[in-house]
């Protein structure tokens, strides 16, 4: 039983609060997680566990474990798909950081640095076919077909991601659509899992995946707008990694649209061209905080964690629910 004191403890960090009130599920999806990146080729275990257990939250799959809890689920296939679930997580990340020439991932040199590009992208696929085992094995053919048409939305996600890259004409709504599906598709369907798996009315069902679907877009606006204010050390990340890699974000989007013609030719020599110079990330900074579209991102980031807020209207008093109202607070005030 946990004491007044640690309960206070855990609610300054919402996440950590929401896994305290599901440990013994949680420490079922890790054992599982280490139990499946096994394998008879060393490379696999140690390349995984390398980010597996690189201090992530683990987040979607919590939100997996919270949706079942929620609907009152004893049993323990919610640990197969919350493990699942993870994998899918790990497995883009590591195709994401090859895909970006990434040279960070949570404050650790990326998986591609340390063991090339082509054992990164072979594991990835080894992770993603663990998870499907383990979709299977939960024995539930509907969230099976949920988190299948995730794993495919993801990956056009990223496809559309690539075309928006050097491509100042991306509008606000493109945008949205790629974040949605590279981003808060894995964020719904981990939610929404979690219900289906507790055989849960489509009330609620609905309300988890419309909570996952709007913290996912937040958690990314907020993403987008630290990458040009953020620091380092904080977030995992080299700060300005979209800006060389010229993608166009959303604070980028906002930015053009209201920038002087000076500042104009400047992202389109920075972005479209992709010549950039030394004091260049800086220039890009100081015009996006002038033209008001941090304020404008992390505005629409709040806008979205109301939503999900909102679609928690539908679910029982809870404390779960009550974290999960505090973990979208949280992913929007965050710093990192």
């Amino acid at each position: 039983m946990q004491t007044a004191e640690a309960r206070i403890l855990d609610r300054d960090n919402p996440i950590d609060w929401l896994h305290s009130l599901v440990p013994a599920d949680m420490a079922a999806v890790d054992r599982l997680v280490h139990e499946r990146i096994g394998s008879a080729v060393p490379l696999i275990p140690d390349l995984a566990r390398h980010l597996v257990d690189s201090g992530g939250k683990r987040l979607r799959p919590l939100l997996t474990i919270a949706a079942a809890r929620l609907n009152g689920y004893r049993g323990t296939a919610h640990a197969k798909l919350a493990a699942a679930v993870e994998f899918i997580h790990t497995a883009t990340l590591l195709h994401d950081d090859v895909v970006d020439v990434s040279a960070l991932r949570r404050g650790k040199i990326a998986a591609n640095v340390v063991w090339g590009n082509k054992s990164s992208v072979l594991v990835g696929d080894y992770l993603f076919s663990r998870a499907f085992q383990l979709m299977v094995e939960a024995g539930d053919v509907g969230v099976l077909d949920v988190l299948a048409n995730a794993s495919a939305v993801i990956a056009e996600g990223e496809v559309l991601q690539l075309r928006s890259v050097n491509n100042l004409a991306t509008t606000r709504e493109e945008y949205l659509r790629i974040i949605a599906a590279k981003t808060a598709a894995l964020f719904a369907a981990a939610a929404e899992a979690g219900a289906m798996i507790g055989n849960a009315p489509r009330e609620f069902t609905s309300a988890m995946r419309a909570f996952g679907h709007h913290l996912g877009i937040a958690f990314q606006l907020i993403d987008d707008a630290l990458d040009y204010s953020g620091r380092q050390v904080q977030m995992g990340k080299s700060v300005g990694d979209d800006f060389r890699e010229a993608k166009v974000t959303h604070p980028v989007i906002v930015a053009h649209e209201r920038a002087s013609e000076a500042a104009k030719e400047f992202w389109h020599r920075a972005i479209e061209d992709g010549v950039q110079h030394d004091g260049d990330l800086k220039r890009a900074i100081a015009i996006i905080d002038e033209t008001g579209a941090l304020d404008e991102t992390r505005a629409l980031a709040h806008h979205h964690a109301r939503m999900a807020i909102a679609a928690l209207a539908a679910v029982p008093p809870h404390e779960i629910r009550q974290a999960l109202i505090s973990v979208a607070e949280f992913c929007v005030s965050r710093g990192y």
